[in-house]
């Protein structure tokens, strides 16, 4: 396995606020990560440094050796945790816009999941169900041939169908080669997904562990360790 994302000594404050304290984190390929943190922990911060939506305060974030920048967002899918997508469009008209925007978008892929779903080319997203609008957004997201999939509460706010077609679409369809970086505090419902886990506590990572070292290690799920170490 390869080195794709590198963050040293990552700091990033809001005002007074220290949001990341001297991040260390090392991410390599193949594998699909839990960022497993309480609201207000960090995560979201280090997923918009990661995406070039904020700039750090100290320390780096290298993404294949690269800066965050316009060439990692070639490498980087990103999916938000808020809609990102304008309502008065139609579905085929938002597949067409990301095929001109990414070149590693696979229209074939994204026709093929709506499809699956009953979602109809000529659709507009004003006219969808929340949980359709979360699906169509996650569909375009999964169908780049990306190195790095960025997934920022992916499940969070819809029904437990919608999260059980959202975690099948993740673990279906991203490059095999790519890694999957997961922000979630649904702990149990991503939980049989992830090969590897982090826990971030006030700007820190407390804990990077693979998920079978931590059943091994500490004879509890990750959601019981999480649960212990968090206090829920």
């Amino acid at each position: 396995m390869s080195v794709l994302l590198q963050c040293t000594g990552l700091t990033k404050r809001y005002g007074d606020l220290t949001a990341l304290d001297g991040v260390d984190l090392t991410l390599e390929n193949g594998k699909i990560i839990g960022l497993l943190g309480p609201n207000g922990s960090g995560k979201t911060t280090l997923i918009k440094l990661i995406n070039d939506l904020l700039k750090p305060d100290e320390g780096s974030v290298l993404i294949r050796g690269m800066t965050p920048g316009t060439e990692t967002k070639k490498l980087v899918a990103y999916l938000p945790d808020t809609p990102f997508l304008n309502s008065w469009m139609t579905v085929k008209q938002i597949v067409t816009m990301f095929t001109e925007f990414y070149e590693d978008f696979r229209p074939e892929l994204a026709y093929e999941m709506l499809r699956q779903l009953g979602i109809g080319p000529e659709r507009k997203l004003k006219a969808l169900s929340k949980g359709n609008k979360e699906k169509v957004c996650l569909i375009l997201v999964m169908s780049r041939n990306a190195l790095l999939y960025v997934l920022d509460e992916p499940i969070a706010g819809v029904d437990p169908a919608t999260r059980d077609y959202i975690i099948n679409t993740i673990i279906n369809n991203y490059n095999p080669e790519a890694s999957v970086l997961i922000s979630t505090h649904l702990i149990s419902d991503i939980e049989q997904v992830l090969d590897d886990v982090i826990f971030i506590q006030n700007g820190r990572i407390t804990l990077h562990q693979s998920v079978d070292d931590i059943r091994e290690e500490h004879g509890k799920s990750v959601d019981e360790l999480f649960r212990e170490v968090f206090r829920w």
